[in-house]
């Protein structure tokens, strides 16, 4: 499907400031031209559909930024990498468009946006993408754009509240235990409401499996700067409705 090319942030074009949460009222108004000087705009090796800004040299960005973020009390640049997790859950969600098509979707700590494009893609009537970084705020508007989308953009931390969603997508959200012991009862208490959660994860060590069903499985080409192979299994499951 083709969309307008059109994304809305709660703050402005080139400016994010996240909404709460950690680093609450801090704007980053050089973030777009940030993010433009330090990524390159090229296509996802297993979602060729869509091409993201997206850093050539992993560990050199992450160098160059981490003790400037952290200092300000921001997260690594997790939005300038395409990972595992959500290029298989974006691959998922283009070759079975009919999960999102008509819906209403939240992608939750978008990073890069990935798979809240690939959703749009697919025909969801209207999508989200969440995250706390201030910085996704900026590479996420400029990644639809460059697709051809329309997006919206919340910085904020939605964990314990409610959506208006009818389908939240996550992808690689299991790789922290504080994170994740946050996120399971969130997530339980969603799909009891009746939102259909749907997970991308190469196997990161706090995935709640148990709580899980397969859905099918892709193998992600990485990169060894950023994982421990050249490939990762990438698993697409669906959250359990009454699993805790």
């Amino acid at each position: 499907m083709t969309c307008n090319s059109r994304a809305s942030v709660s703050r402005g074009p080139g400016e994010a400031t996240p909404s709460d949460g950690k680093g609450a009222g801090l704007t980053v108004p050089g973030a777009r031209a940030f993010v433009l000087a330090e990524t390159r705009l090229q296509r996802v090796p297993s979602v060729p559909e869509v091409a993201l800004h997206l850093a050539e040299e992993a560990h050199g960005l992450w160098l160059k930024t981490e003790a400037e973020l952290q200092s300000a009390g921001l997260a690594p640049p997790f939005w300038a990498f395409a990972w595992a997790g959500g290029q298989g859950l974006a691959r998922f969600i283009l070759d079975h468009p009919a999960v999102v098509a008509g819906r209403r979707v939240v992608d939750f700590a978008s990073g890069s946006g990935l798979v809240a494009i690939a959703a749009r893609k697919a025909g969801a009537s209207h999508v989200t993408a969440v995250d706390i970084d201030p910085f996704c705020g900026a590479a996420i508007l400029l990644n639809a754009e460059a697709n051809g989308v329309s997006i919206d953009i919340a910085i904020k931390d939605p964990v314990g509240k409610m959506i208006k969603a009818d389908i939240l997508l996550a992808g690689d959200v299991f790789f922290d235990r504080a994170m994740s012991a946050a996120i399971i009862p969130w997530f339980d208490r969603l799909a009891g409401e009746g939102v259909q959660i749907l997970i991308g994860d190469p196997g990161r060590a706090y995935v709640p499996v148990e709580r899980l069903e397969r859905l099918a499985v892709h193998r992600v080409p990485t990169s060894q700067a950023l994982e421990d192979a050249d490939f990762k299994a990438t698993t697409v499951w669906r959250w359990r409705r009454g699993a805790g």
